[in-house]
């Protein structure tokens, strides 16, 4: 257990124990590399069927590969949620999502103008960073001292004073 991490009470509202839940829950999965890849799908599958309405002028914003944006956008909002729930294609979520942002700049109007290729690049990043944690007993020991043993000082390097002999 975290030794920073608050100490529940049994007191606790409903609402701080589900913020509790929620936070042991973010904290064992790339949570932030899935919210970000989520977040870019949605402006890349939005603008190219979204339309403008300035007074009486309409401005449709429709490009010629409005599939293409749509297939781009839901893709990345799925590696988005499959990143929380599947923690092990981290490393294919993150190379995926980074090339269908980079796909999405000449196909859904820039990239959802700039804001879904941002949100998907910086969300394949975190993706690709994530690391799982190890678990506290499994641990590297804090000092090194604990991992020596008692005959480490008797190697050849040590002995005879430091000098070693060349033949």
């Amino acid at each position: 257990m975290n030794p920073q991490a608050p100490v529940r009470a049994a007191d606790d509202s409903w609402l701080t124990v589900v913020y509790y839940r929620f936070r042991a829950w973010r904290g064992v999965r790339p949570f932030w590399a899935g919210l970000f890849t989520l977040i870019g799908g949605v402006p890349i599958a939005y603008f190219p069927y979204a339309d403008l309405r300035l007074g009486n002028i309409t401005i449709a914003m429709a490009t010629t590969a409005g599939a293409g944006s749509l297939i781009i956008g839901v893709l990345l909002m799925t590696l988005g949620v499959a990143l929380w729930f599947q923690q092990g294609i981290r490393v294919f979520a993150g190379v995926a999502s980074i090339l269908l942002a980079l796909v999405s700049l000449p196909v859904s109007n820039l990239g959802g103008f700039f804001l879904g290729f941002l949100f998907s690049l910086i969300g394949g990043a975190l993706a690709l960073s994530w690391a799982p944690g190890k678990p506290q007993d499994a641990q590297e020991p804090q000092d090194a001292r604990d991992t020596e043993t008692a005959y480490a000082t008797e190697t050849t390097a040590h002995a005879d004073g430091g000098r070693n002999s060349a033949g």
